[in-house]
């Protein structure tokens, strides 16, 4: 079947949130809330953030309008798809007292589908990433799978680069290329059009269904423009060349100590990270004589994170921040085959002081300043 890219309005792209909401999917997209942009669920256009756009920085986020109705002028925002698919607090199990024994009860898994609207091509990196870490390895974690099988993806090619992106760097975007059902390019204006590019049959099939016209020569380099515009104005410059071997080779480096006295290990980049996954397992015993187990995110930020007999191995800033990176730039790599940064941004907006791992890298190479430690 052709996957030959078309062209749709807002009633197209009302008619495709609808058939996804009617084909059983819970659609989940970026919306307003809480002077942020987030995902959550979208019922139809006008759940979107048009109009729109994030201010970004180390250590600064600020909505601000456009000036234009555009519903996908951001970058990215607090959360990342992985709230959905590797849940911040999960229960595991519940045992409760029956008769002379234990009655054991595994929480049942989701029967729920994820349609997943307007996600960056660093996020489907980051899923990817997450993919290759709970479902390719040794050991398949069963809750991921039950929530990551059936997913239906809508990507969006990105017409906005945020001050602390720098996707280009990490060769994740800023255009999407695989990983996708269906792929938006959005061109704001009068009329409001959206290029649709088909990922496989079913979604060409989905397209079908919707108003829509075939894409033109023009369209397709008018999306093409989109990319390279978006390419062009990065917030944010990391080579990745060497990354692995600089930070490895240099873990007594005295920029350590410059970041630490810093650092707040606080915990917060761990958290809007999309790609980390640590997590802590916790049992908990009421007066009924129940007990429930708990899965919950963690970070190792914390210092009970690597705490064993007799103390914590990690028991300074200085170690835990050196372990989180060179863990995300470096030894990743060796665990997984791929970095564990997207160039997403959101570890350098969301840092309360705005350490920025970008100019931590610069640092430890020796080049010029760039970037900037930012503000609250």
């Amino acid at each position: 079947m052709s996957h030959h890219p078309s062209v749709i309005g807002l009633d197209g792209l009302a008619a495709l949130i609808g058939s996804l909401s009617g084909g059983g999917f819970r659609v989940l997209g970026p919306t307003v809330r809480d002077d942020a942009i987030v995902y959550d669920d979208i019922a139809g256009v006008e759940d979107l953030p048009g109009g729109w756009t994030d201010e970004q920085d180390g250590g600064r986020y600020r909505l601000k309008r456009r000036d234009d109705n555009a519903l996908f002028g951001y970058a990215v925002g607090p959360h990342a798809w992985k709230r959905f698919l590797h849940p911040p607090l999960l229960r595991l199990w519940r045992a409760e007292p029956d008769g002379a024994g234990l009655k054991l009860s595994a929480e049942p898994e989701p029967e729920e589908r994820f349609a997943f609207l307007g996600v960056r091509s660093c996020e489907l990196h980051a899923i990817a990433i997450q993919d290759k870490v709970f479902l390719q390895g040794p050991y398949v974690d069963p809750h991921y799978k039950a929530r990551r099988e059936g997913v239906f993806l809508v990507a969006v090619n990105c017409g906005t680069a945020g001050g602390t992106c720098f996707c280009t760097s990490m060769n994740t975007g800023p255009g999407v290329e695989a990983g996708f059902d269906l792929a938006l390019t959005e061109f704001p204006g009068d009329p409001h059009e959206f290029l649709l590019q088909p990922g496989n049959d079913v979604a060409a099939l989905m397209v079908g269904s919707l108003p829509h016209r075939p894409a033109t020569t023009a369209d397709i380099e008018r999306a093409w423009a989109v990319t390279e515009r978006t390419a062009a104005s990065m917030g944010r410059h990391m080579p990745a060349d060497g990354v692995r071997d600089l930070l490895l080779a240099n873990l007594e480096h005295k920029r350590w100590d410059d970041v630490a006295a810093r650092c707040l290990s606080c915990g917060n980049c761990t958290q809007v990270c999309p790609t980390c996954f640590c997590t802590a397992v916790s049992d908990v015993n009421d007066l009924s004589g129940a007990t429930e187990r708990t899965r919950r995110w963690d970070s190792c930020f914390s210092v009970d994170f690597s705490y064993i007999h007799g103390g914590s191995v990690r028991p300074s800033p200085r170690s835990r921040y050196r372990q989180w990176m060179t863990h995300k730039l470096a030894s990743w790599k060796d665990q997984f085959g791929t970095s564990g940064c997207v160039g997403c941004g959101r570890c350098i907006t969301w840092c309360p002081v705005g350490i920025d791992i970008t100019e931590e890298v610069r640092a430890i190479r020796g080049g010029a300043p760039g970037g900037g430690h930012g503000g609250a």
